[in-house]
């Protein structure tokens, strides 16, 4: 797997990036149509939209090097899940007024070594109907 350095960042934040970025890749070979990136709303960022079939899918990305704070799903609280969700209707609302099909919230977590060889990723669809 390449390296990907983003400038002015920091190493969390990089992170972060390269992850978002392998899931867009990786979520598009599973058949997703990935639609936007980097999506700010007054709720919070959404990592990604997509489109599966006629289900836009709202993703959220959580990328870790270790497990020294639990896995990396782990992360996802009950206030995040709520931010999640407003995010996501904010999204619908504001942008996507005329989509009238079914819409859901996904976690994909990574957990990858520092150098970003060896990757697993878990994908976990629904993540606001888990509990």
């Amino acid at each position: 797997m390449n390296k990907v350095k983003f400038k002015g960042m920091n190493h969390r934040q990089n992170l972060g990036k390269w992850g978002e970025t392998l899931v867009a890749n990786w979520l598009s070979g599973q058949g997703l149509q990935i639609l936007a990136r980097n999506v700010r709303t007054p709720y919070g960022e959404l990592d990604v939209i997509a489109r599966q079939k006629d289900v836009l899918v709202f993703v959220e990305v959580k990328t870790r090097t270790n497990t020294m704070f639990g896995m990396p799903e782990a992360s996802i609280t009950p206030k995040k899940k709520k931010h999640l969700h407003d995010a996501a209707v904010f999204y619908l609302q504001e942008k996507a007024p005329d989509f009238s099909g079914d819409w859901r919230v996904d976690v994909v977590a990574i957990l990858t070594d520092s150098q970003k060889i060896n990757t697993e990723i878990h994908w976990i669809q629904n993540a606001l109907q888990s509990e």
